[in-house]
């Protein structure tokens, strides 16, 4: 990936299914920043100990747990590849991509980014 001239090694792809080191959640990167790109209030409400780095990629998420569905914004520390192969279920995963391959989603037809 190469943000504004600066070589930035994202180590995940939009489309690619992952699910976090953590906690009990997994999802579909829509999108990428190259490092912290939220509010102060949001990075301050993580508990110190597990507050990640800004210094790296924050990856945005159609998210899915036993309780629902939602967007997730986390740090590359906090994501693993998730290997199961499962589709992630999200209502908002038609309206941005296309098929399931090999735990990436297509981008959808007629959808750049």
């Amino acid at each position: 990936m190469n943000i504004d001239g600066d070589t930035l090694n994202a180590r995940f792809s939009i489309g690619q299914v992952v699910k976090h080191r953590l906690f009990p959640f997994r999802g579909v990167i829509y999108d990428v920043d190259p490092e912290f790109a939220n509010t102060e209030e949001w990075y301050q409400a993580i508990p110190a100990h597990i507050r990640p780095r800004k210094d790296q990629p924050f990856y945005h998420l159609l998210a899915e747990n036993d309780e629902g569905y939602y967007e997730a914004y986390v740090s590359e520390q906090n994501l693993l590849i998730d290997d199961t192969g499962l589709p992630v279920e999200h209502p908002s995963i038609p309206d941005m991509f296309g098929e399931l391959e090999d735990g990436f989603y297509r981008h959808a037809p007629g959808l750049g980014h």
